[in-house]
């Protein structure tokens, strides 16, 4: 067997997709200050990011059953790797909202082909990779936001790391795009009992309403971890980072046990369990005295929502109303509100009382999540040739 299997070869696209990303999470602060920008200010100005999302996923589902998850993957990292360098270029708010409202747009078809390369992956091997993908995405941003941190205690500057990562990354991320076998699962076909563009069904709308809370505690911790640390515990510029490096290491933690859980206990007891774990990382971050205690609070917030977000990809791939491109676009739709609402509520609540109060924000998102994880129960797949344990380990 090939060493570049279809499986390696899309954990590893899911790997290099956020690098990027990463490096800018870790400089918001840095651009923060240099654009003069309050919480407020830069809240309403991270929203130019799912703004771009939010307008591109209704045609980009669509367009990815049409052209096929590889097209999608190679088409959107070119466009996503050149807007990538734009946000730290900006000289004010609104350039900067223009920025990463490219950035939203360009990835949302990146991200989507993904999505479905995996669930075809998953449909055509036999094997379950969905959760560890996810974990190689992790991966991915953690290294992102590591890169990130070193290139700005080496003190290069934001506009040059990033575009220097961009830079080092698209090329390979062009090959392994290209090597992405391609199946019949990843294009829609004329059996889709339902048009792409008809209405979510009941069923889609109750997983879309649990990963909602999922995506919005992600933004959050991705948008203001570093500025928690920064505002509510003097962190120095070093460790700003950290915050989000901890909480991204125990998302793919959490991700790459999750397929092993996901087979052990099933994906309503998983998802509870890592619901309940979010809750508690949440209360850790709101008492939190100290830095330590605090990036304790964000690792345990990361292991609580790892899971999430790929157990309702499967979900809504896994309903036979029409085709995975289509239900997986809604999925990423609602997702992306998430990141939509979470950080500009986050920065009003901070302006107006104090960031420990913001990130309590989360709370009720994750409790409606918990209470709605029973809507990722679905029919056991029909049975194949393959052995998954056997086929995971053949990936790893």
């Amino acid at each position: 067997m090939s060493f570049l299997t279809a499986q390696r070869l899309t954990m590893l696209v899911f790997f290099l997709q956020p690098i990027a990303f990463g490096s800018w999470l870790v400089r918001i602060p840095e651009v923060q200050t240099a654009l003069g920008l309050g919480p407020a200010g830069l809240a309403v100005a991270l929203l130019g990011l799912p703004c771009g999302t939010l307008l591109t996923l209704p045609f980009a589902g669509p367009l990815v059953g049409r052209i096929g998850a590889r097209a999608a993957i190679l088409v959107g990292f070119v466009l996503y790797s050149m807007a990538m360098v734009l946000p730290a270029f900006a000289s004010d708010a609104t350039l900067l909202f223009v920025a990463l409202m490219l950035i939203g747009s360009s990835m949302s078809f990146v991200e989507l082909g993904l999505n479905v390369q995996a669930d075809a992956v998953e449909k055509a091997t036999g094997s379950m990779i969905m959760t560890t993908s996810h974990g190689f995405w992790s991966v991915g941003i953690m290294a992102g936001s590591l890169i990130g941190s070193a290139l700005a205690a080496l003190g290069l500057e934001a506009r040059w790391a990033i575009a220097l990562v961009s830079a080092l990354v698209l090329p390979l991320s062009i090959v392994v795009a290209l090597a992405l076998p391609v199946y019949a699962e990843s294009r829609e076909s004329g059996e889709s009992k339902r048009s792409a563009w008809a209405l979510p069904s009941w069923a889609l709308l109750g997983i879309c309403f649990f990963v909602f809370g999922i995506t919005m505690t992600e933004g959050a911790m991705a948008d203001w971890s570093a500025i928690f640390l920064r505002d509510a515990l003097g962190a120095e510029a070093g460790t700003m980072g950290l915050g989000y490096s901890v909480f991204a290491l125990m998302v793919a933690a959490g991700r790459f046990g999750g397929d092993t859980l996901k087979r052990r206990f099933g994906a309503v007891i998983t998802a509870r369990i890592c619901g309940v774990l979010a809750l508690t990382g949440a209360a850790i971050l709101f008492v939190t005295p100290n830095t330590a205690l605090a990036l304790i609070g964000f690792g345990v917030i990361g292991l609580g929502v790892s899971v999430g977000f790929p157990l309702a990809v499967t979900a809504a791939a896994g309903l036979t109303d029409r085709a995975a491109s289509a239900n997986v676009a809604i999925l990423s739709f609602v997702a992306l509100l998430g990141f939509l609402v979470g950080p500009p509520v986050i920065g009003f609540v901070a302006e107006h009382a104090d960031i420990r109060l913001g990130v309590a924000c989360v709370v009720p998102a994750l409790l409606v999540s918990l209470m709605l994880t029973g809507r990722l129960a679905t029919k056991k797949p029909a049975k194949t040739n393959h052995n998954p344990e056997a086929d995971i380990a053949g990936v790893l």
